[in-house]
């Protein structure tokens, strides 16, 4: 397949690790004809792994500290073995870091006091909890697994979308071509989403979550740490490095303050907002921003259309669950599709994109909810309300048959999960 090509089966426009990895899985075909994927990014990595092979040599970028990271779980890590896109991120140990505990307390608590959650992967039966990625090792990985496939990747912008009868046409900046069918996996902002007239309803929660790397006095323990903080959350995830990625969520106007502060001062009120859980903190990094917002598609099909990943749903941070979620979208609807394909379905017909919709959406908005109310009641928790929700934690924490789920269901080891993701 070549970039000369105009006809596809599917057209992904979104070359991040949602998009990509999804191109992957529709690659893998047991019988039949495999079908024609197209991926469409913006802006593609400056130095990006072509297959799994090349990728064990190290790649330029990995040397230059990405600080946008995510907590992948083992669901989302089974995804990942089976389109071999593990291979490349082991591949790359500066990149990739497993964490064995997550301790998370309230503001009035201790770390690992009465009320807290804490939760142990030996308690599971599990080696870890899961892993700490770079977004960018994450999206050379997935990349390289479509590539390797077989998979088409352009660069360019989406420009218009035309709906016809049989088929959707697309104008990008680098050409027109034709699918049965278009995913959006082009994150919050979906450009597809808008096209395809599919609607949204958001929530600004007026924070910003502010990222960084710091150094600890004390070793992170390969754990995860997160405290809630009455206005706001903060967790530490730990590094291959031995330092920490911070993700630090506060009212806009506090987080605007805390950015403005010399890093020496900045470093004070972050060893003071962990409670010292690990010593003191040094600043090592640049400081990032972004602002979080609540979004849901109103719909996540049409007529030859499907949204995946942020495209259809973002959530708040505060689980790091986002990735997760969307890599169970791609496995759901490649899932989909392949049952569709070996009974002859047309990709782009609606009453098999429903069955993904159907499969994907109350799942995804189940848990935005959830996650709301945990940052309203435990993160902002003030008042008889902030007070309930502390105590209902602490009764969490206190007894293992109730964290257990909370785990498992973190984890990607409950839930109606496509099968790509399921113990073997």
């Amino acid at each position: 397949m070549s970039s000369g090509d105009s006809t596809f089966d599917v057209v992904i426009v979104g070359g991040g690790p949602v998009g990509a990895t999804l191109g992957a899985l529709l690659r893998q075909t047991p019988s039949g004809r495999t079908p024609r994927v197209l991926l469409l990014e913006r802006a593609l990595p400056a130095e990006r792994a072509l297959s799994p092979e090349r990728s064990r040599s190290p790649v330029d970028a990995a040397s230059t500290p990405d600080l946008r990271v995510f907590a992948l779980s083992r669901a989302s890590e089974r995804i990942l073995r089976a389109i071999g896109g593990w291979e490349a991120l082991a591949a790359e140990p500066a990149s990739l870091a497993a964490y064995e505990r997550m301790h998370v307390w309230p503001m009035r608590g201790r770390p690992r006091g009465e009320g807290a959650l804490n939760f142990d992967a030996a308690e599971l039966g599990e080696p870890n909890l899961g892993h700490i990625v770079t977004n960018s090792a994450l999206q050379r990985a997935a990349l390289a697994a479509f590539e390797s496939a077989g998979g088409c990747v352009q660069q360019g912008s989406l420009q218009g979308v035309e709906f016809l009868a049989d088929r959707v046409r697309l104008q990008s900046s680098a050409g027109v071509v034709t699918a049965a069918l278009l995913v959006g996996a082009d994150g919050g902002r979906s450009v597809v989403r808008e096209q395809a007239g599919l609607g949204s309803e958001s929530e600004d929660y007026g924070q910003l979550a502010l990222v960084a790397n710091v150094r600890s006095e004390q070793p992170h323990e390969h754990t995860a740490w997160q405290r809630f903080l009455g206005e706001g959350t903060l967790a530490l995830l730990p590094l291959p490095s031995g330092e920490s990625s911070i993700v630090w969520s506060l009212p806009r106007v506090r987080a605007l303050e805390l950015l403005a502060l010399p890093a020496e001062d900045f470093s004070a009120e972050l060893t003071a907002a962990s409670d010292r859980v690990l010593g003191g903190l040094e600043l090592v990094s640049e400081r990032l921003q972004f602002p979080l917002r609540r979004t849901s598609a109103l719909h996540y099909v049409r007529e030859r259309c499907a949204l995946v990943g942020d495209a259809a749903h973002s959530v708040h941070p505060l689980a790091g669950q986002g990735v997760n979620l969307g890599f169970l979208d791609a496995a759901a609807l490649a899932e989909t599709l392949a049952a569709g394909r070996a009974v002859g379905e047309d990709p782009g017909a609606l009453r098999l994109l429903r069955r993904y919709e159907r499969w994907r959406k109350s799942e995804n908005e189940s848990l935005a909810l959830a996650l709301s109310l945990l940052n309203r009641f435990l993160a902002f928790g003030d008042g008889e309300l902030g007070r309930w929700a502390e105590q209902g934690m602490g009764w969490v924490g206190r007894s293992a048959a109730l964290r257990r789920p909370f785990a498992e269901r973190a984890l990607g080891l409950s839930g109606e999960l496509p099968q790509v993701a399921r113990r073997a």
